[in-house]
């Protein structure tokens, strides 16, 4: 299984969509439901405001249903930077979470596009050199925090797919690539209309141990679809389904809302 922290983060990061690249300032509102083999167990919401230039997002995730039962786990999150032409461009990331009595947090700056530093608490254990792939100054270059990476800016819903993004979430350096899948129409509270859906690959790229079986799973069987809908008419397209597969079942997100605030 991956570590607490890095499920919470990739939860938190396809079921929060970011701001948008617009003339006049503009908030989003959404509501999500994650689901692990037809059950729920977590629902997130959001909050994002973009205006001159910079954007803003504030999330929060909690445990759901029969998971509920289990593991208390509820989390904040937020990020801020700026668009430049097509590009986001993150200036800070942070994720506050708790599970039971466990209080856990991931904070990372940046500048220009790259990784200046990164705070995770508590910090990681110890690290066996012989099967643990570190992370180089190289490999946090030009990269993108975890909410940064699920919104794709496009000039068009069929120009979506097609690309790889190089994300960051505190520990993993990973490459995400998208690749068409297929065309379709979704309708939920605050948003009706077209989707597009594409397949996604993940490859670690460092920050990870060799041999981890739920990384090569990820890698070389997991079936990921992600299925993106526009932010009203910002050229701006985010999540607003997506299906991971595990070694032990599927993990759903769906959206119970989603929209655009003028």
């Amino acid at each position: 299984m991956l570590r607490p922290s890095h499920a919470l983060v990739a939860v938190l990061a396809i079921a929060l969509p970011s701001a948008a690249s617009a003339a006049s300032p503009q908030s989003f509102k959404g509501e999500y439901t994650v689901s692990f083999l037809g059950l729920s167990i977590a629902r997130s919401t959001f909050s994002s405001h973009y205006e001159n230039g910079a954007y803003a997002i504030e999330g929060s995730v909690t445990a759901a249903g029969l998971a509920k039962l289990f593991d208390d786990t509820r989390g904040t999150i937020s990020s801020k930077g700026t668009i430049s032409g097509k590009k986001m461009v993150p200036q800070a990331f942070r994720a506050d979470y708790t599970s039971g009595k466990k209080v856990s947090a991931i904070d990372i700056r940046f500048a220009n596009g790259a990784v200046t530093s990164t705070q995770v608490i508590p910090p990681p254990g110890k690290r066996d050199p012989n099967d643990w792939v570190p992370v180089g100054a190289g490999d946090l270059a030009s990269v993108l925090d975890p909410m940064a990476a699920t919104v794709i800016h496009a000039d068009s819903l069929d120009k979506v797919c097609g690309r790889t993004v190089k994300f960051y979430d505190g520990e993993m350096r990973a490459d995400l690539t998208l690749t068409y899948n297929s065309k379709g129409t979704i309708s939920v509270p605050g948003y009706k209309g077209d989707t597009i859906t594409c397949r996604m690959g993940f490859e670690p790229v460092a920050g990870y141990r060799k041999g981890r079986k739920a990384l090569n799973y990820l890698r070389n069987k997991s079936r990921m679809m992600v299925t993106f809908a526009p932010l009203g008419q910002t050229g701006v397209y985010a999540p607003i389904h997506a299906t991971v597969g595990t070694q032990i079942g599927p993990l759903t997100i769906s959206a119970r809302r989603f929209e655009a605030v003028e």
